[in-house]
């Protein structure tokens, strides 16, 4: 079935279907009655092509990701599968595409190639060129994460600051006078990555304010990293009861160098941090955490993006999202306080 017979079952032009679908045009009340009785009696659904051509737009989504040589974490797979889930409801595909290092032309692709009626952006920078590219192209977007000036684009984002706050006065509450923040890599920080830079400002602020000693150290995204991380901080703090960490990837090796050292969980060393909730669950014992909305996210992020499409005039929104800590079994007083 198509456009053609339902103009000649409803009286009407080709075009004026047409109009009825996309909306492009307006058409008077009656005639269009008359085609979604004709389309409801035909059981008509236009495929995607036809009803994106109709629509001048792809009905597609850009998701850039991280760098294809990067392993993605929990949080990041399920973000992606939340955007596309959260996509597919509006009947939208995704198209995903790594930028950094050596994905500049993939990502410019993105921006220049009429592929995507717009973008959501992983990993933002304080100062990010992606940013900037996108805004003077025009390209409808929103980044999970947002830059140093919060107020100039549409974003979605976790209050690392808060949570990090929150996390630290929990360990001191617990009497642990010795913290340290197991950061993102060096890079990541070097480069201006937002959450990264937030959570260690909280971090330091907070134990000052409780009175603690606190130590930073950052660690690659790999589980290997974490083993040689917890070693490092072993060796140049020993006196050092608890962590803090935003880095799940590296949550494995730290595990194992935990258990290495001979260090029970909680009673010898406390550990909590902002974490994906399947990863804080399989650690053993159970993470005390801040569980990431990653389907949340990604449902705001689908959700403004079509408000953007929708009104390209619109101002500017965002969401930053403060979930609660779900107290497990990782964190308890400090032996002797």
């Amino acid at each position: 079935m198509n456009i053609g017979e339902i103009a000649k079952r409803a009286g009407v032009s080709r075009s004026t279907v047409s109009y009825a679908l996309s909306g492009k045009r307006p058409v008077s009340a009656a005639t269009a009655q008359r085609i979604n009785d004709v389309i409801a009696e035909l059981g008509y659904r236009p495929n995607a092509s036809a009803r994106a051509l109709a629509e001048g737009r792809t009905r597609t989504f850009g998701l850039v990701i991280p760098p294809a040589s990067t392993r993605l974490t929990d949080v990041q797979l399920a973000f992606v599968a939340s955007v596309v889930e959260a996509a597919a409801v509006h009947d939208h595909d995704v198209l995903l595409s790594p930028s950094g290092g050596d994905h500049d032309r993939s990502f410019e692709r993105i921006v220049t190639g009429r592929r995507v009626d717009g973008v959501i952006l992983m990993e933002i920078l304080l100062q990010d060129r992606r940013v900037e590219r996108l805004t003077s192209a025009g390209l409808p977007f929103v980044t999970i994460g947002h830059v140093e000036d919060p107020a100039a684009s549409w974003w979605v984002d976790v209050d690392y600051a808060g949570l990090i706050t929150r996390c630290v006065r929990h360990l001191a509450d617990l009497g642990h006078s010795d913290v340290v923040l197991i950061n993102r890599s060096d890079e990541l920080v070097a480069a201006g990555y937002g959450p990264a830079l937030r959570a260690a400002t909280a971090f330091a602020e907070t134990a000052r304010e409780c009175g603690i000693q606190a130590h930073t150290v950052c660690c690659a995204d790999e589980p290997a990293a974490g083993v040689a991380c917890f070693e490092d901080i072993r060796a140049r703090w020993p006196e050092v009861t608890a962590a803090v960490t935003i880095n799940e990837a590296a949550l494995p090796g730290v595990q194992r160098a935990l258990h290495s050292a001979g260090l029970a969980v909680p009673r010898d060393f406390s550990l909590t941090g902002v974490i994906a909730d399947r990863l804080a669950e399989d650690f053993h014992p159970p993470l005390t955490a801040a569980d990431v909305p990653a389907g949340d996210m990604a449902r705001l992020a689908v959700d403004l993006l079509l408000e953007q499409i929708g009104d390209p005039s619109a101002a500017p929104r965002h969401s930053m999202l403060a979930p609660s800590i779900t107290l497990r079994s990782s964190t308890g007083a400090r032996r002797g306080a």
